[in-house]
């Protein structure tokens, strides 16, 4: 194949012909594939149905847990989560089936009390949060959605752009936190790199309530080569003198059922004492016998990793299937770009600049539905126009292989589109 960039004017002419007669032949099939979001599996849930069985109701302290009380979770599922982020047992409160749900309530704790019993309230402040973007569409949404001003930094192949992020910071009190997904992070797949990390905790910030919103979500989710790690960053913010500086978030969601997992949050023991105190004044305890369930179904991390060994041989034919694709159909013409995560949940295509909105566009009306355009970016505007989300965790093998040749055909055309 040629670079497009090398084609004739006449050569674009009748390639976008035959670009086309191969579209209208597509058309024919209607599709109605999905692959907006990224979801486990039927096969990978299934994984996961022993949840459904459970002979008894009791701790290990012999406390019904169909009762209230036990605000923080589990002891035993503490420990696991310990074990799965590396904290201290002590540094743990358990949430119920949604991490996400966690990080609203620590952000809205910190717009109605402040983050700390010696700080204002964020609410009636001008407060900016840092979003690094290509990122997650509902980390996004919630500093939105609480009145936050989100501001753009870039993402690179080791994490944020820590040059950006640190000239920000250094001058402006009013940014206040910054969003993470530390491993295999969504949608690029990258894991921080230690340099990214230590800088992240060690960095000047004109703002003395700053918050790093750690979302640790896939990690333990690799489906390629050997699980990467990523350094401690509640460890790595004490050893630089700011212990109080990260929240910490992670859950079973696509571990166990997606719906119905158990989520974590994890800080020093200054904000684990603040948050427990508003906490209990929003609930009497989180779904113990939930967490009985997934104590039944991983006892300890061994048992978790095995079990997510099964996720990853599920998988990775999948995002291999992705990768070949992207490879004939776009390797060779010189419109794209893409990562090649190891792990989590998506793969990150960039396009020619202009050309994403149009593509998502022709796909769809194919009847393959991807991830809207912008939303890997702060109020769903991408400066470029040029990313897409590809998650191919939901549909069988060989929707896949369709959806991602109406993908890269929707590409080639649109790339074809622009140049008149």
């Amino acid at each position: 194949m040629t670079a497009y960039t090398q084609l004739s004017n006449t050569d674009k002419d009748q390639l976008l012909a035959e670009l086309r007669q191969q579209y209208d032949a597509f058309a024919t099939q209607q599709l109605d594939l999905d692959m907006t979001r990224g979801k486990p599996s039927t096969q990978q849930l299934d994984l996961a149905n022993n949840l459904l069985r459970l002979d008894g109701f009791k701790d290990s302290t012999g406390a019904d847990c169909r009762n209230y009380g036990g605000l923080d979770g589990l002891p035993e599922m503490k420990a696991l989560f310990s074990d799965i982020i590396e904290t201290p047992v002590e540094n743990i409160i358990i949430g119920g089936n949604s991490s996400l749900t966690l990080m609203f309530d620590a952000l809205a704790r910190a717009c109605l009390f402040g983050v700390s019993e010696d700080t204002s309230p964020w609410h009636g402040q001008e407060v900016k949060f840092l979003c690094p973007s290509p990122g997650y569409d509902r980390h996004f949404t919630v500093s939105q959605t609480l009145g936050l001003e989100s501001i753009r930094v870039d993402m690179t192949d080791s994490g944020p752009d820590m040059d950006q992020v640190e000239a920000l910071l250094a001058q402006d009190a009013s940014i206040k936190g910054i969003w993470c997904v530390p491993k295999y992070s969504n949608p690029t797949g990258i894991t921080y790199s230690d340099e990214v990390v230590e800088r992240l905790a060690s960095m000047k910030t004109a703002a003395d309530d700053f918050r790093i919103m750690w979302d640790n979500a896939y990690a333990e989710h690799y489906f390629s080569g050997e699980l990467d790690t990523v350094k401690d960053i509640l460890a790595t913010c004490a050893a630089a003198g700011n212990p109080d500086r990260a929240y910490v978030f992670a859950s079973t969601s696509k571990m166990s059922f997606a719906g119905s997992g158990v989520s974590a949050f994890a800080s020093s023991a200054n904000n684990v004492s603040y948050a427990k105190k508003y906490i209990g004044a929003q609930s009497i305890g989180p779904d113990k016998v939930n967490q009985l369930r997934h104590l039944a179904l991983f006892p300890d991390l061994a048992s978790l990793r095995n079990h997510m060994s099964k996720h990853a041989a599920l998988l990775g034919p999948k995002f291999a299937r992705v990768e070949q694709i992207l490879n004939e159909e776009l390797a060779e013409i010189d419109i794209a770009r893409w990562t090649k995560p190891r792990g989590g949940y998506f793969t990150s295509l960039d396009l020619n600049t202009g050309s994403a909105k149009r593509t998502i566009e022709l796909s769809a009306n194919l009847g393959v539905k991807l991830t809207a355009a912008g939303a890997p970016f702060p109020y769903g505007v991408d400066p470029q126009d040029n990313n897409i989300r590809i998650a191919p965790s939901f549909p069988e093998l060989d929707d896949i292989e369709t959806a991602m040749r109406v993908l890269c055909l929707s590409a080639k055309l649109a790339t074809l589109e622009a140049a008149y």
